[in-house]
């Protein structure tokens, strides 16, 4: 973002990772792509997290002056306590050109996340504020205090900074956090029904005694983000201190968790689904069941807005008669001796009008009445069974 907002670079700018390795003072700094990405776009090296591309920029156009570099991040709002409603916020760390422990390498490192440290709550802050289209707010714990019922202290919102950056950086950092998810190296985020926006964190962490030497370096795995990212509602950070069985990746074991807490967000909240969009020429199927109960028939009809004709003479029994766009119905009048005829029938309507008859059901199957064993007109004999299927 310092970049972007201090007009030294664009997203389309092509930036050449040389391999995946680039040396600084005494120490080479590497991707963990082996090989590195080729020359690409600085989108590109933001979405796969090359530490070679980002550092590179960086160095390029702050080395002169790196405390400019120092003060614009720090004009994000990051290094900054928020005064938090709860005590123990950690202090944030980010030291300055005219810090002893500055070194020819800290311009490079700073930029891709080390020699600084916030909270998980401070870096989710400046996320917010991303998504709040530069508007960073102090988190808020606690709305208000009520005694008996009685609001006795409200707490509001708190604005920390109007904007973190000008609109059109705002709009160029969401580009890029949406990118991490559905090119870089978030990818198994991306879901069908909303988007992700966000960016992981794989970091070392040095051993007290020892320091980064191989077989003694832990890990750190992040991810933060917001959601949906068209129109943000909900922000998340996951951080993963050490992970175990040798999988550190942020995108491997922070992002899952990220992945399946806005799931069930999302899917607890039917403010954020998309109205389904039905295509003009779907076909509107009318109801399978064609010979019911009158008063049920209309009842159900009507709820579900289906075009019907009905009887005028309002008899106890319909069934339909064709298979046109629109039903028509014709009343059905039954002997108390003679077998009815229930085809077409939903099961409830076919055992009520059998039963009350004297026969003894037998159910074969789901769904209306496609068959029934003895022909309709028989004579009823009391006690008899008869099979109806159901299809």
């Amino acid at each position: 973002m310092a970049l972007l907002e201090d007009g030294y670079v664009d997203l389309d700018d092509t930036i050449d990772t040389q391999g995946g390795a680039i040396r600084y003072a005494n120490r080479v700094m590497k991707d963990s792509h082996e090989g590195g990405y080729g020359k690409t776009s600085m989108q590109h090296v933001f979405e796969v997290s090359s530490n070679v591309g980002i550092s590179k920029v960086v160095n390029k156009y702050y080395s002169k002056n790196p405390q400019a570099f120092i003060d614009r991040v720090r004009g994000f709002g990051l290094g900054m306590k928020l005064d938090l409603q709860i005590p123990g916020e950690g202090r944030p760390f980010l030291k300055n050109t005219d810090d002893k422990y500055w070194s020819k390498v800290s311009l490079p490192y700073i930029s891709i996340g080390y020699e600084c440290s916030f909270t998980p709550l401070q870096v989710l802050t400046f996320y917010n504020a991303v998504a709040n289209n530069g508007r960073m707010m102090r988190p808020r714990f606690v709305k208000e205090i009520r005694y008996h019922g009685q609001v006795v202290q409200e707490f509001k919102p708190v604005i920390l900074k109007d904007s973190i950056a000008s609109p059109a950086t705002i709009s160029k950092a969401r580009q890029v956090l949406e990118g991490v998810v559905e090119r870089g190296t978030a990818t198994n985020l991306k879901h069908a029904q909303y988007k992700i926006a966000g960016k992981t964190g794989t970091a070392q962490i040095a051993n007290a005694n020892e320091g980064y030497k191989v077989g003694k370096v832990r890990h750190q795995a992040s991810f933060v983000g917001y959601f949906p990212a068209d129109n943000p509602r909900y922000s998340c950070i996951v951080v993963v201190y050490a992970p175990n069985n040798n999988v550190y990746y942020a995108a491997s074991v922070a992002g899952p968790i990220f992945k399946e807490i806005a799931d069930k967000v999302y899917a607890s909240n039917p403010e954020l689904h998309k109205e389904l969009k039905l295509e003009e020429d779907v076909e509107h199927n009318l109801p399978i069941v064609k010979a019911g109960h009158f008063k049920q028939t209309e009842k159900v009809l009507t709820a579900l807005s289906i075009p019907a004709k009905l009887p005028a003479s309002r008899d106890n029994w319909i069934a339909s008669k064709s298979n046109s766009e629109t039903l028509d119905f014709a009343g059905m009048k039954f002997r108390h001796d003679q077998v009815p005829n229930v085809l077409g029938m939903g099961l409830r309507d076919a055992i009520y009008i059998l039963e009350s008859r004297g026969l003894q059901v037998r159910i074969v199957g789901r769904g209306q009445v496609t068959r029934q064993s003895i022909n309709a007109g028989s004579k009823v004999e009391k006690g008899q069974e008869i099979v109806i299927q159901l299809g």
